[in-house]
């Protein structure tokens, strides 16, 4: 079987995972207009075996902020254990638990197996990744050669609730928070999640500069995408941006189904979906 492509951005919604989230994921699914349904880890296995795709695993901690328990970093781990051929899992830790999320990104590489630390979200999680406090996380995870993911731009979390649950946007600005643990820790991978609106251009501006950084373009539908955006994946941008869905915000058939009206170069859309995070994630 000829894989198709990876999907950098999947969440899981089976029944301990939305447990875990609670409130938060019936606020989430009404945000998308979607009904709030489990999905075992089984049956999702099959759903991207059948498109003949992988699915990069995120997970999220802001337990010191929320109170919130996450799902465990070894759930993860299982999930992949049991579909290797499907799965590829990142880690969560919450920033604020500093040598203990240290650890917890040591335990995620060399117990664990998972390739990478996401997703973070600075504006849920309430901290700003170019605090000098956080800098031993970003540390540990380029000596454990681990790929960073931080949500960028916009968030779901809290949309359309008075005062946004308290989230303030300005955290998930690519620059400079971004921007700079991608100059001051030139050998860790990192990833800015999502197109990045309303700061698009800030994204595409620190991808383009900082060889070290990519785009996922997951949790935004492409006929959406900003012009800007289209023109730089179409062309010098083309090595640093990663099909994602964001699923089950998005599903995988809609995002490919629009990013194929946006006139994407065939030798660029394979990029997209399949080589350039084949490289970000080390794989044959």
């Amino acid at each position: 079987m000829e894989l198709q492509g990876i999907d950098f951005h999947v969440h899981l919604r089976d029944k301990e995972t939305v447990q875990a989230l609670g409130a938060r994921a019936h606020q989430q699914a009404r945000y998308f207009g979607q009904e709030l349904k489990t999905v075992s880890v089984d049956e999702l296995a099959d759903e991207y075996r059948a498109r003949r795709m992988r699915a990069v695993l995120m997970n999220s901690s802001d337990i010191t902020t929320s109170g919130v328990h996450p799902v465990p970093n070894d759930h993860i781990a299982e999930v992949v254990r049991r579909h290797p051929d499907v799965f590829i899992g990142f880690g969560a830790v919450d920033p604020w638990q500093g040598r203990v999320a240290q650890d917890e990104i040591k335990r995620c590489a060399e117990e664990l197996g998972l390739a990478g630390i996401g997703e973070l979200n600075p504006g849920r999680q309430k901290f700003y990744p170019n605090d000098r406090r956080f800098y031993p996380l970003w540390e540990e995870a380029a000596a454990q050669q681990l790929v960073v993911l931080f949500h960028s731009g916009f968030m779901a979390s809290g949309a359309g609730t008075p005062g946004g649950m308290g989230f303030k946007l300005d955290a998930g600005r690519p620059i400079p928070y971004l921007d700079d643990i991608a100059a001051d820790f030139p050998e860790l991978t990192i990833v800015g999640a999502h197109p990045s609106w309303p700061w698009s251009e800030e994204n595409l501006a620190v991808a383009r500069h900082k060889s070290n950084f990519y785009i996922d373009l997951s949790g935004w539908a492409p006929k959406y995408f900003p012009e800007s955006l289209v023109r730089h994946v179409n062309s010098i941008l083309q090595d640093k941006c990663l099909f994602g869905s964001d699923w089950p915000a998005l599903t995988p058939e809609r995002w490919t189904a629009e990013f194929d009206q946006l006139g994407i170069k065939p030798e660029v859309r394979r990029k997209v979906m399949l080589d350039n995070a084949r490289r970000v994630l080390r794989l044959p």
